[in-house]
């Protein structure tokens, strides 16, 4: 059996979805963006929240809507019109969105013999800075024995069209990351300026084993498949989606021994260079869902 819990402490209000022997796991933080603060299967955690790597700095898990990474100076063009996000990255440009630091509301949820789901929503009723418009972003995470999915719906509630990507913030433990490797297909990647900001596509073909070594990553990569491999010393996984272009930024943080393995639909500055972009019309709807299967332990 699989059951959902209800948390408020003095540290936020979660949600904790579990198989009834503890053995799988996730917590979700309503209050920081209803992002996934942990992970387990088969007591091993994937995901866990760790010591001096606070998350207003590291944005672990967060959801990015309706941007990922950075947009230069936090200007950008649309539909001849011209906006200004907040600067939140040292001031000099945007970074990560607009939800991953707003409360999300427990919707409904779901315990089952085999699974358990809930799902959870912001609705902004307000024109944010650089974004004036409204919109609803609903998170379903389902759990199971060796499976964890997240799907997003977004809902365009305004009168008026607007931009988007999205993406998704996991950072992954390894026991030893130096003999940690991903598999996935590529034959480009992003070139960055020394901002993080995109200059352009190059060609770069990947090998089939991307191993991590000693590597200090900060990388993006245009995906040929919606499949990524990440093996390590203890545990394999294989993190999938259900759309076709995706992007695929890895970062490795200096002093932790841990890798973000981030799926996106657009690429850093994205609502200047286009890579990615799409724009959703009154009324429509968005949806992705990601997929973490743990493959064996």
């Amino acid at each position: 059996m699989y059951k959902v819990e209800e948390i408020t402490d003095e540290k936020g209000s979660f949600l904790v979805l579990k198989k009834a022997d503890n053995t799988s796991e996730a917590r979700i933080s309503l209050e920081e963006g209803g992002r996934l603060q942990e992970l387990i299967f088969k007591d091993v955690f994937l995901i866990k929240e760790q010591p001096n790597f606070n998350y207003k700095d590291s944005y672990a898990s967060s959801i990015l809507f309706p941007f990922a990474s950075r947009i230069q100076e936090g200007k950008y063009s649309f539909r001849d019109e011209e906006y200004q996000f907040n600067l939140n990255e040292t001031g000099k440009n945007a970074l990560h969105g607009l939800v991953y630091n707003q409360k999300f509301e427990l919707i409904t949820k779901e315990e089952n013999t085999n699974f358990c789901s809930v799902t959870i929503a912001y609705k902004e009723i307000n024109e944010s800075v650089g974004f004036p418009y409204r919109y609803e972003i609903y998170a379903t995470y389902a759990l199971s024995e060796n499976n964890l999915s997240l799907s997003l719906k977004i809902k365009n509630t305004d009168s008026k069209a607007y931009p988007f990507i999205l993406g998704w913030h996991p950072y992954f433990l390894s026991d030893d990351l130096s003999k940690s490797c991903l598999r996935f297909k590529s034959d480009k990647k992003i070139e960055f300026n020394e901002s993080l900001i995109t200059k352009k596509v190059i060609d770069h073909k990947t090998e089939e084993e991307f191993k991590i070594e000693d590597k200090q990553l900060d990388d993006c990569f245009i995906l040929n498949s919606d499949i990524i491999e990440f093996n390590t010393p203890n545990y394999q996984i294989e993190i999938s989606t259900n759309k076709i272009e995706n992007y695929l930024q890895l970062y490795t943080p200096k002093g932790f021994s841990m890798i973000a393995i981030e799926p996106m639909t657009g690429v850093s500055n994205s609502f200047n260079n286009k890579i990615g972009l799409q724009v959703l019309e009154p009324n429509k709807t968005y949806s992705i869902t990601w997929n973490v299967k743990l493959k064996n332990n």
